[in-house]
């Protein structure tokens, strides 16, 4: 059978369209009010839907609608913060559209109620019939301000999914606006960022074994990562981007390679008769974790790069499976796969303690991937005989993103993209 292979760069083609769920919240929610802004009623409805979806999926905020407020000040001399202690209300925004042309921009302010003083304000400029993107803008904004953490609603997820053929999907951190970046009779796996989220790197079955591919995002332009006869899997970007860290099977068993990606050179960073696969790099690219079958069981370990001929260290010993696991932006732990009573579940450890946090209880869940502020973990999940993406925040809050049609699955979340 001849084999069918596109490259689209950016094409809005929709084949399985990700639909938002909330499952659980958080037990102590901010409670903000979000005024419609002024101007524009158009782009004003399109921009506060946004914003109310991309807050609501965080599962911290408790959102007001304007029909629930005693009074709707537009500026700040309207603002009486009493109408809004009344109602136990922790913040307010308000804000307006501002058209210049084809150019469309936010001003917005927000209010600490309980201070009784205004705390932020913020001008944001849109791409013209980029609403979207600028409601997404004013979402992180509103985000950092009243959370301390940035936002991530103008990320990007890359995920993998099935329908007849397999398709390398990319679309906002809320599942909206996917494009397609690789469609394939062959399986894709493994797509992993490049730090600066401008090139992707990822496993595909094309000519008949496993190959790292590297596309830019934008040109849809690709190359093959290293040419050789053999299975390379697993890819892993460094801080830097100037390094990938492979699986390959170059003397018949799975080891960890680094790949210098200016000159090709490959250096071997493991040695052993058990399998070594998936690595990630440490956030500041000092250490490399993996997974390893030299314990017995599938356990993770890190090695230390700074040291000569350091040797692996295993890090999880909790349980006979642990799994992909990658470490969270601000180094103070790592997340992955642990099976717990025959359920697979995804898990943090910290550092500086000595047990592991379950953070789902779902029967199959695999392919962790953290978002770039080191809140909110993507997964993918089996239910009902489907594969499907979901989400759960270090608070407590869950969401998924079914698909219409088709299988979802090896979500990769990106860098931040402003």
């Amino acid at each position: 059978m001849k084999k069918i292979l596109f490259i689209l760069a950016f094409s809005n083609t929709l084949t399985s369209e990700l639909i938002l769920e909330i499952t659980q919240g958080t037990e102590d929610p901010y409670r903000v009010a979000i005024l419609k802004f002024e101007g524009d009623q158009k782009v004003s409805n399109d921009i506060d839907k946004i914003i109310r979806n991309n807050l609501k999926r965080s599962g911290e905020f408790n959102l007001f609608a304007n029909e629930d407020l005693l009074s709707l000040p537009t500026n700040e001399t309207e603002v009486i913060f009493n109408d809004f202690k009344i109602l136990n209300i922790d913040y307010l925004v308000i804000g307006k559209i501002v058209k210049d042309g084809i150019s469309i921009s936010v001003v917005y302010d927000i209010f600490d109620i309980n201070k009784g003083k205004k705390i932020r304000t913020s001008t944001v400029y849109g791409i013209p019939n980029k609403n979207r993107q600028l409601g997404h803008y004013v979402s992180d904004g509103i985000y950092e301000e009243i959370t301390g953490m940035k936002g991530i609603s103008s990320t990007k997820i890359l995920y993998v999914t099935e329908n007849k053929n397999f398709n390398l999907m990319v679309a906002d951190a809320d599942g909206s606006n996917e494009q397609i970046l690789l469609k394939s009779n062959d399986p894709i796996i493994s797509p992993a960022w490049s730090p600066d989220s401008k090139k992707v790197a990822y496993v595909s079955f094309e000519t008949g074994m496993a190959k790292v591919y590297i596309q830019d995002i934008a040109t849809g332009e690709r190359e093959l990562a290293i040419e050789n006869s053999s299975q390379i899997s697993s890819p892993s970007w460094s801080p830097d981007g100037k390094f990938l860290s492979l699986t390959m099977y170059q003397d018949g068993n799975a080891e960890i390679y680094i790949l210098n990606l200016k000159n090709r050179n490959l250096t071997r960073l493991t040695n052993h008769f058990s399998i070594d696969t998936e690595s990630s790099w440490s956030p500041k690219g000092s250490k490399i974790m993996f997974t390893s079958g030299r314990s017995g069981s599938p356990q993770l370990y890190e090695i230390d790069l700074r040291r000569f001929n350091a040797k692996p260290k295993r890090i999880t010993f909790d349980g006979n499976y642990n799994a992909k696991g990658s470490y969270l932006p601000n180094n103070e732990g790592f997340i992955f796969v642990h099976r717990e009573n025959k359920n697979f579940q995804i898990a943090i450890k910290y550092f500086n303690e000595n047990f592991i946090r379950p953070l789902t209880n779902a029967q199959l869940d695999e392919s962790p991937s953290i978002s770039p502020n080191g809140n909110v973990i993507v997964y993918a999940i089996k239910d009902d005989g489907m594969s499907l993406l979901a989400g759960v925040t270090l608070s407590g809050a869950k969401f998924r993103l079914p698909a219409k049609m088709g299988f979802v699955r090896e979500p990769a979340w990106s860098g931040f993209l402003r």
